[in-house]
């Protein structure tokens, strides 16, 4: 289905159409299992998982990236 087989659509002012995004986005994610995701997605997940775990101790704080961001601008 493409969005010009939807002439209703077309009719919608800009905020209503975000709207129906919204609704649509929110219809879709309650089905984790009808969203697949590709194996490239899982491995760049668990790349920086394992990323993550190896840097424990050279993270940043909340407080402390603020910071970093306050001081430079």
């Amino acid at each position: 289905m493409r969005i010009n087989g939807i002439p209703q659509i077309d009719k919608l002012s800009a905020a209503e159409k975000i709207l129906l995004v919204e609704d649509l986005w929110d219809a879709i994610s309650t089905d984790e299992a009808g969203v697949p995701v590709p194996q490239s997605h899982r491995e760049e997940l668990d790349r920086r998982l394992k990323q993550y775990k190896s840097a424990q101790g050279k993270l940043l704080s909340l407080e402390e990236l603020q910071a970093r961001v306050e001081k430079g601008k």
